[in-house]
């Protein structure tokens, strides 16, 4: 049975760019990944998603403008052996000068561009769903949060 986890895929609009939250946990087979975790006995993705982002970064849904309908779900094979899915919403940070609040398991964070994030990110999966969210979010096809 895959082992699922959840979080959100935080965007800012700041100066004309589009950015994107990175953060950097050693530990972890993709060390540079936005805020995620996993699923709890007795809790859904969402509620998942919502505790491992305040956990990681210290945001709070009241901060965000959570995107209930732009998911993306990534599966995955761990280095462990077994298999991973993640499910990611696209949120946006309501306050971009809002600066996150690091956990102890994460040494770094970095907001960048699409496709810094995709290069230090280093998956395909993740090179697909971030680009298209990019797109998305650059078009304004993102209905209401």
């Amino acid at each position: 049975m895959a082992k699922r986890a959840a979080g959100f895929l935080i965007f800012r609009r700041l100066c004309e760019r589009i950015e994107y939250l990175m953060l950097y946990a050693p530990s972890k087979q993709y060390q540079w990944t936005p805020p995620k975790g996993h699923v709890d006995p007795g809790e859904d993705d969402f509620t998942t998603a919502l505790r491992e982002t305040f956990e990681e970064s210290g945001y709070t849904e009241s901060d965000l403008k959570v995107y209930r309908n732009q998911s993306c779900t990534l599966e995955y094979k761990h280095d462990k052996g077994h298999d991973k899915v993640v499910v990611y919403w696209l949120a946006e940070l309501r306050n971009p000068s809002q600066q996150a609040r690091l956990s102890e398991e994460h040494q770094d964070m970095r907001w960048l561009e699409c496709e810094d994030a995709i290069k230090i990110a280093g998956n395909d999966d993740f090179a697909k769903m971030i680009r298209a969210f990019d797109v998305r979010i650059k078009q304004s096809e993102l209905g209401e949060p």
